[in-house]
């Protein structure tokens, strides 16, 4: 596509969460790199973009007032976004009656189903950085959206869905993400004790079949990755802190070995670096690490353990084993590797479930692991074989900390039960780790930073500041519109 000769006005919105208060939210606050991405696909085709993140910028009205777009793009990463996203799509509307509203992100692609709002124009179910390009060409030639493939289009018979394109895209289309767009509160994003924190991704997608996740399903279990050059120019822009998006990195062994030699080789090295694996993937590649601890001062692997038995192994479709899981754990603490990660509690576990698996976290001294509540996330084949089931009020329960639907041991015994486990943790400010122990390990400009977010997550260890936001409706209803029922219900 050859560039514009005009050239549009784009605003693209990353909106304001409501529900982060539970699990480790408050210990991350990631920048929007897809936007950026998209931002830079939109500038290569000449339109001028704003970025906004609503987390930590004016309102909505500021940005609307000043750059007078034509299109406005909303992203809704995550399904507890749902109605955070569709709320701010609403102010857009009323505020500009005839801008476009696009919304895109990886729950938008995954499940835009929520969004069938008249409100909205049309939905990215494609990657980013090619459909909102075409998106904003087809809107300034003035042709329909309906023309765009990888939309979902709002027509005058109802949303419809246009076919991606046949071939895949090419991550290497947009080698760099315009990342000038988030300087003003860069200070903002944060990991952990870490920040500011940069987001990086080498890789999109995971050949895997976890039951709960989302990614595979989206991609259909296809793995595509960014071009070596590409990537070591990245990771050369950025700071010292950084998180590694991909859902699975060393995936391919001789592509993760050159690209870490070719890093090395342009003598970059970073004081802090977190990735997300697999524990049978590291067990795998010991040389493989090896050839990339040097990358990092401190460099830390979060695990998708997930289960503490083959048994619940096995149930999560995770494809390995608890012995592979002790396998890989050992060979990335003999390398000099932090080790994390999440094991998923099912609400259909017994005392005898919770007790496994503190056995499993004291045996391999997982102290700082998290734990998070099985939840069908929308766009997977497990959401669809719940849907029945599901009693959930609002979106913003799909934050992995809410209960969905009614436990097997109650209420109350299963948040008793789920709050030791996380008492068991580093995050218990009354067990291994206090206050001042945290602070012996932070630069002094970001303590209050860690402390206000070690504040909140002693939330973890109360069962009855869970039980105090638990709520459940008929189920077998989606959360949206029962959500809207409740509201029209209460204003009567």
């Amino acid at each position: 596509m050859l560039p514009s000769a005009r050239g549009m006005n784009v605003l693209l919105l990353r909106p304001v969460p409501r529900n982060e208060r539970f699990g480790l939210g408050p210990f991350f606050r990631i920048e929007p790199l897809g936007m950026a991405y998209v931002a830079a696909a939109l500038e290569a085709q000449g339109h001028r973009v704003t970025m906004a993140d609503l987390r930590f910028t004016r309102g909505v009205k500021h940005y609307l007032s000043t750059t007078r777009p034509t299109v406005v793009g909303i992203a809704c990463m995550h399904a507890l976004e749902y109605g955070d996203a569709l709320a701010l799509v609403q102010e857009v509307r009323r505020l500009s009656p005839r801008v476009s509203i696009i919304v895109g992100g990886h729950s938008a692609a995954a499940y835009p189903r929520p969004f069938f709002d008249a409100a909205v124009d049309a939905i990215v179910i494609d990657d980013g950085e090619r459909a909102m390009p075409a998106a904003v060409a087809a809107i300034e030639r003035g042709e329909a959206l309906s023309s765009v493939p990888g939309l979902v289009v709002r027509t005058g018979d109802g949303f419809v869905q246009v076919p991606s394109p046949s071939e895949q895209y090419d991550l290497d289309a947009v080698p760099l993400p315009s990342r000038e767009h988030v300087r003003p509160w860069r200070h903002q994003y944060a990991c952990l004790a870490h920040r500011p924190a940069w987001l990086v991704e080498t890789a999109r997608g995971c050949p895997f079949r976890c039951s709960f996740c989302s990614v595979w399903q989206m991609y259909d279990r296809g793995f595509r990755e960014r071009g070596i050059g590409a990537v070591v120019e990245d990771f050369a822009s950025v700071g010292d802190q950084i998180f590694v998006a991909d859902d699975l990195f060393w995936n391919h062994t001789p592509r993760s070995r050159a690209l870490a030699e070719a890093i090395l080789a342009r003598g970059l090295r970073k004081q802090w670096v977190l990735v997300q694996s697999r524990v049978d993937t590291v067990a795998r590649n010991p040389e493989l690490l090896a050839a990339w601890r040097p990358f990092a001062r401190e460099f830390d692997v979060f695990f998708g353990f997930e289960a503490p038995t083959d048994d619940g192994l096995r149930g999560l479709a995770k494809d390995t084993t608890v012995d592979r899981m002790r396998e890989g754990i050992a060979i990335a603490r003999e390398l000099g590797f932090g080790v994390t990660g999440n094991f998923v509690v099912n609400p259909a576990w017994t005392e005898h479930d919770f007790e496994r698996l503190w056995d499993f976290v004291a045996e391999q001294k997982l102290f700082q692991a998290g734990f998070t509540i099985l939840t069908p996330l929308p766009g997977t084949a497990y959401y669809e074989e719940k849907r029945a089931a599901l009693c959930a009020v609002e979106w913003s329960q799909f934050d992995m900390h809410h209960l969905l639907w009614e436990p097997r041991l109650g209420v109350e015994r299963f948040f008793e039960l789920y709050c030791e486990t996380w008492r068991r943790s580093v995050l218990n400010l009354r067990g291994q780790k206090g206050w001042r122990d945290w602070l012996r390990d932070v630069q002094l400009k970001n303590a209050w930073f860690l402390l206000k977010a070690l504040r909140r997550s002693q939330h973890l260890m109360r069962p009855a500041h869970y039980i105090g936001e638990h709520r459940l409706g008929p189920a077998g209803q989606e959360p949206g519109a029962l959500a809207g029922a409740l509201a029209h219900a209460e204003s009567m």
